[in-house]
């Protein structure tokens, strides 16, 4: 893969590892990520990680545009001899796939989508080759996914999904976006998956909805009374499937602040990964599960 690194005014560079996403494409970014935070650089002002990119704003009295694109390009060849390793957290999300009120909202829908006359799991599970939604589902939350980035709106993840890239679910977002979308619903767009952490439009596919908040500006919830997102780039999600007896449940659990999520943490390493890939999914399931 070859970096591409392009100014924007003064004060941002922007750097693009690859223009396919990868496994490999994020640790290199988060790799970078990491090395800029930790070096401290002076006139240095944010880092903004993505998908398989970085962007670095710095003040350019403090230090020149040519000086800043130079630390970059030494520590991307640092990067490169890293092992790619991570020190991260495996979580447990449930997930009602199928739910009544995402159906009802891609419904009023319809006339923005690919596939007026069906429903979004129908569309996704026809295009992948699947012969039923059931299929598709067991196949959606069958492996884990990758936290990529976070953002766009506040708290919201985007995630890869962990397996050879033949079986990657590919699906197009709406040919126009929706004014609606609910609260934690589970869509697809591309190759990623996410999670809408507040309500409002939207333009992925919508799969379900998790009872599980992933933002609470107002840090009252117990698992984010520390920080309000939820999520972090290299955080592994493992989907639950549930019903809506146990939706409903976990719902009155969230709503009484009784509910918290499962989470273990893990050293991910990506050469183990591609070793072996189910048998490594398989380890961080059971890893997860206390086994």
């Amino acid at each position: 893969m070859k970096t591409r690194y392009s100014f924007g005014g003064d004060e941002h560079i922007f750097v693009e590892v690859d223009e396919e996403m990868s496994m490999e494409a994020f640790f290199k970014s988060l790799s970078m990520t990491t090395a800029v935070r930790e070096s401290k650089i002076n006139g240095v002002t944010e880092i903004c990680p993505a998908n398989a990119s970085l962007q670095v704003k710095f003040d350019p009295d403090v230090i020149k545009p040519d000086d800043m694109l130079a630390i970059l390009k030494s520590l991307e060849a640092n990067a490169e001899s890293a092992d790619a390793e991570l020190d991260t957290r495996i979580v447990e999300v449930p997930a009602y796939f199928n739910d009544p009120w995402t159906r009802e909202t891609l419904m009023r829908f319809r006339e923005r989508h690919q596939d007026p006359s069906g429903t979004d799991l129908e569309f996704a599970a026809r295009i992948n080759g699947y012969g039923s939604v059931e299929e598709f589902i067991a196949a959606y939350h069958g492996s884990p996914w990758f936290v990529s980035m976070v953002g766009f709106v506040a708290g919201l993840p985007f995630m890869y999904q962990m397996v050879e890239r033949e079986r990657q679910i590919e699906v197009p977002k709406y040919l126009r976006p929706r004014t609606d979308t609910p609260k934690q619903t589970i869509g697809y767009g591309g190759c990623f998956a996410c999670i809408y952490s507040v309500r409002g439009a939207g333009g992925y596919q919508m799969f379900g909805i998790t009872p599980m908040p992933i933002y609470d500006p107002n840090q009252e919830i117990s698992y984010l009374r520390d920080f309000m997102v939820f999520f972090n780039p290299g955080d592994i999600v493992k989907f639950r499937p549930i019903d809506r007896a146990e939706y409903d449940h976990l719902l009155g659990e969230v709503e009484a602040n009784r509910f918290t999520p499962k989470i273990h943490d893990v050293t991910f390493s990506l050469a183990e990964f591609h070793n072996d890939i189910d048998g490594y999914n398989h380890k961080l399931e059971e890893t997860l599960n206390g086994s």
